[in-house]
C-alpha cells in the first residue's frame, strides 16, 4: 500500500505565536498533530517535545504490538511533558493535545488525546473517526443538546483530558481496516473549528475528485486551500492538518 501524504501549519490571524507542532514520517508511516496549551512558551515546548518524543518511542519499540505501541509512545510524551514542566516553574500545567496516525499491515491506528481530529474520506463522504476529550463532547454524549447547538456553546474549547498535565493519561486508539483510495486526514481545532465537516469535505472531493490518481500537488493544495478557508472564516486560533492517500 502506497501512501501520498501532505501537511503545514499556520499560525492563524489572531494569535502571536503558533502552539501547534506536526510530524510526518512516511518511512515509519507515523503522522501526528498537537495543539499545545499553556502559560508562556509552555504550549509551543509541550507540542513540540510529543512531535518529537513520539517517532523516537515507536522507532526503538517496532516489534511492540500496534496499539499497545501507540498507546505507549503517547504516555511517554505525557510523561515527559509532565515532567519538564515540574522542573520549570514558569511551564507548570503546560500540555497539549495528540493526534496520531500509524500505518501498519492493512491498518491504520489512530491514537487520540484532547480534541485535535482524525477524519477518514470514503466514497465521496466524511467520517469522523476520532472522539474530541472536551467538556462539549462530554455534554454531547449525556444528550444534553445536539451538534448544532454544540457548536454555539461557549464552552468548547474546554478539555476534559490532554498530554503532560497529570501523572498519567488515558489514551483512545481506534483501529480501522485500510482501503485503497480512502483518504486520511488529521487537524488541530483551529481547522475544524473553522471549518465544517461538510465544507472540509467539499474541498476535498473538489481537488481530488478520484484518489486511485492523486498526486503529491494535489494533496499539497488541498492542505493550502483547507489552511486558507480557516484564514477566510477568521482564522481565530492556529491551523495544522496533515492529509494522507492510500493507494
Amino acid at each position: 500500500m502506497g501512501l501520498i501524504a501532505s501537511g503545514n501549519t499556520d499560525i492563524g490571524r489572531k494569535r502571536k505565536t503558533n502552539q501547534d507542532s506536526w510530524y510526518m514520517g512516511l518511512e515509519t508511516k507515523l503522522f501526528v498533530v498537537a495543539d499545545g496549551m499553556g502559560g508562556h512558551n509552555g504550549g509551543d515546548i509541550a507540542s513540540q517535545m510529543a512531535v518529537k518524543v513520539l517517532p523516537e518511542y515507536l522507532e526503538k519499540n517496532l516489534s511492540m504490538e500496534p496499539v499497545l505501541l501507540l498507546t505507549g509512545s503517547i504516555k511517554e510524551s505525557n510523561r515527559t511533558i509532565k515532567n519538564f514542566g515540574e522542573t520549570h516553574a514558569e511551564l507548570v500545567g503546560m500540555g497539549t493535545t495528540i493526534v496520531s496516525f500509524f500505518f501498519k499491515g492493512q491498518n491504520i491506528y489512530i491514537g487520540n488525546v484532547g480534541d485535535s481530529r482524525a477524519y477518514l474520506i470514503n466514497q465521496k463522504r466524511i467520517f469522523q473517526l476520532s472522539r474530541d476529550h472536551s467538556l462539549v463532547q462530554e455534554k454531547l454524549n449525556y444528550g444534553v443538546y445536539n451538534r448544532e447547538q454544540a457548536a454555539l456553546d461557549p464552552q468548547k474549547n474546554v478539555l476534559v483530558r490532554t498530554v503532560g498535565f497529570e501523572d498519567d493519561v488515558e489514551v483512545d486508539v481506534f483501529v480501522y481496516k485500510v482501503n485503497k483510495n480512502d483518504i486520511f486526514l488529521c487537524c488541530s481545532d483551529g481547522l475544524h473549528g473553522k471549518v465544517s465537516d461538510e465544507d472540509m469535505l467539499y474541498i476535498i472531493n473538489k481537488q481530488i475528485p478520484d484518489p486511485a490518481s492523486a498526486t503529491q500537488e494535489d494533496a499539497d493544495k488541498v492542505i493550502q486551500t483547507l489552511i486558507d478557508q480557516a484564514n477566510e472564516n477568521g482564522g481565530q486560533d492556529n491551523i495544522t492538518a496533515i492529509l494522507v492517500i492510500a493507494q
